[in-house]
């Protein structure tokens, strides 16, 4: 059955339809009320004219649809199924910031982390926060008076020693048997929740009562504990309340489109004011990638499935079924959402505004220079989840030739190079070709130095290689009892960055990520150096070699016959028409001669 036959026989019901070319790869997903009427669209005469819609026809071999019960649920169903298999016809999201929220885990001790990410479904999730320092303050408080941790610390088994948040008391210590219970632990977790959650005069009523009773029960330093934490959640919640009086939450989304490229910039509008920005990238948009085509998948990725989007959304042009999608999100949200395009006014001049913004940022990204190293460690911060901009990045590779002279190097990156500071390593404790052994004992080796001399260590390791590596070097700072500390891996064909405690959640940047192109340079330089130094290695081994001691063999065919057999015993095994390739014909003799003795030569030498 070829490709119209199966639209003609496609349901008038509302669904998805699934374009795939000839090798079964979905490349376009899209939505309708009535599938045969808008897929056969597709096929019409005057589409054809259309860039896009032309290439997609011309490639498409086949269709899949999935029949939904309305449009609202298609409208979720495309949105997901984009995000998920990432079609090339359709447009998606290049976002290089992204929302930070609070992740609550579900575990027997459960943590909480500052996340960009909410793809754990059995977490609790809390934000947005705005600006990204709000949900590291917050942490920072559950960590400080709840002591629940933010740790990457094994849970499912107890350890022999606490880490350092137990000692600096920011945690109960669920890591050591005994060091608190489960009731206690829980309690704190109930309380980080109504913190989270906005219920600030249950939590208060709550902790008034405990110090009440420690007072009661004469524990004064408790009850003053108490005291000063009910204080400082009294104060955050009267400063939350005067900030909802001030105005309405909104987000204005402004667009510049040029040259196949486009880009967007987003305001977030909280209490009435501007809190914070984000910005998307598109490139290779079809030649009518005009900026009503970017707002509809632009607007159904940023907020379709959000646990939070705001009552009004100004965007600069009409959407392409913008009533439907404002629906689906007041269903979602269980509130009105308002998807406008506002023609006067302040709302106008906002637009106007990031609209300005939109421009700005296309032009610092597609035809400007590169950011400032300041502006890249902010960057890298947001996308790795740090606590702080990086100051200092260390990374590691490993280099050897099939297991001889394994070796490894270590450079710094400080803002750039910092040349000074690269270390070389010359890997003692692994027997024949082992990366991961290698890693775990050259990182063990730099972080006992460090934890030795008590020396600051830096904002980032990063490793080259994928979860191999990332595994062996945490394994070593777990040996040594460092925990917490930022680790990430950089794999070489996929360029996916693998970070310590989150390995299942894969970090896929874009081509033109900032944060790709300075762990790529940091990286790079590592192997550079790396491969630098095994090569010393390997020609101070080569001027030893035996081969050397051979009348009419000097230094300059040593090195010809070990680059092209690699080994003696390789060259023991070459042929002599093998070895003419390489030396001369009185080389080849007395080569031969010597590793090849005939037996009437031995029989001489004992008379």
């Amino acid at each position: 059955m070829d490709l119209e036959e199966k639209v003609r026989q496609l349901p008038l019901a509302a669904g998805v339809y699934l374009f795939k070319d000839s090798a079964g790869q979905v490349i376009y997903v899209g939505k309708a009320k009535s599938l045969r009427a808008r897929v056969k669209n597709y096929f019409a005469a005057h589409r054809a004219e259309d860039a896009k819609t032309g290439s997609l026809v011309r490639e498409a071999s086949d269709l899949d649809y999935i029949v939904v019960d309305n449009e609202r649920e298609a409208l979720a169903l495309e949105n997901n199924l984009i995000k998920q298999i990432k079609p090339r016809f359709n447009v998606l999201l290049r976002d290089d910031k992204t929302y930070p929220y609070i992740q609550l885990t579900h575990e027997r001790w459960p943590r909480v982390y500052v996340t960009r990410r909410l793809n754990d479904p059995e977490s609790e999730y809390f934000g947005p926060y705005f600006p990204a320092s709000l949900a590291h303050r917050l942490v920072h408080f559950i960590n400080r008076y709840f002591k629940v941790p933010s740790c990457r610390v094994d849970l499912t088994r107890f350890h022999p020693n606490a880490c350092l948040e137990y000692h600096i008391l920011r945690c109960l210590g669920p890591c050591v048997k005994d060091l608190t219970t489960e009731a206690e632990y829980q309690a704190a977790v109930q309380r980080a929740r109504m913190l989270l959650s906005g219920k600030h005069a249950e939590l208060i009523r709550e902790l008034k009562g405990r110090r009440d009773q420690a007072a009661a029960e004469e524990r004064f330093e408790e009850a003053a504990t108490y005291r000063d934490l009910i204080a400082v959640i009294e104060d955050a919640a009267e400063r939350q309340k005067m900030a909802q009086v001030e105005g309405d939450d909104a987000d204005v989304i402004g667009l510049f489109a040029a040259d196949g490229r486009a880009a967007a910039n987003l305001f977030h509008v909280r209490h009435g004011r501007v809190v914070d920005r984000r910005e998307f990238y598109w490139e290779a948009l079809p030649e009518n990638g005009e900026d009503a085509a970017l707002l509809a998948p632009l607007v159904k990725q940023l907020y379709l499935g959000q646990p939070y989007v705001p009552p009004l959304i100004l965007v600069p042009g009409e959407i392409e079924d913008g009533e439907e999608l404002a629906a689906a999100l007041s269903q979602q949200q269980r509130r009105r959402v308002e998807i406008a395009m506002p023609q006067r006014g302040s709302k106008r001049a906002l637009l106007e505004l990031a609209a300005r913004n939109a421009e700005h940022l296309f032009n610092q990204r597609f035809r400007e220079s590169a950011p400032s190293a300041r502006a890249i460690a902010t960057t890298v911060q947001d996308a790795l989840e740090l606590p702080e901009p990086p100051r200092r990045i260390e990374c590691f590779d490993i280099s050897h030739f099939q297991g001889a002279d394994t070796v490894a190097s270590m450079v710094v990156w400080e803002g750039k190079m910092k040349r000074a500071d690269y270390r070389k390593f010359i890997v003692r404790g692994v027997t024949g070709v082992d990366d991961f052994l290698s890693m775990q004992e050259v990182v063990g080796r730099r972080y006992r130095r460090l934890q030795e001399a008590q020396a600051a260590f830096p904002s980032l390791i990063l490793v080259d290689g994928g979860l191999g590596q990332l595994h062996a070097a945490a394994k070593a700072l777990h040996d040594l009892g460092i925990t917490g500390q930022p680790l990430a891996a950089l794999a070489k064909r996929e360029e996916v960055l693998y970070i310590a405690g989150r390995e299942s959640q894969p970090l896929r940047l874009d081509a033109h990520s900032p944060v790709l192109h300075l762990v790529q340079m940091i990286r790079d330089e590592a192997h550079r150096f790396a491969i630098s130094f095994h090569r010393q290695r390997r020609q101070r081994r080569t001027l030893r070699s035996p081969l050397r001691e051979i009348p009419g063999v000097g230094e300059a065919a040593t090195r010809r016959l070990l680059r092209r057999f690699g080994s003696l015993r390789a060259v023991q095994a070459a042929g002599q028409p093998e070895l003419a390739e390489v030396l001369n014909r009185r080389q080849v003799a007395a080569l031969w001669a010597h590793l090849h003795p005939s037996p009437e030569a031995g029989a001489e030498s004992r008379d």
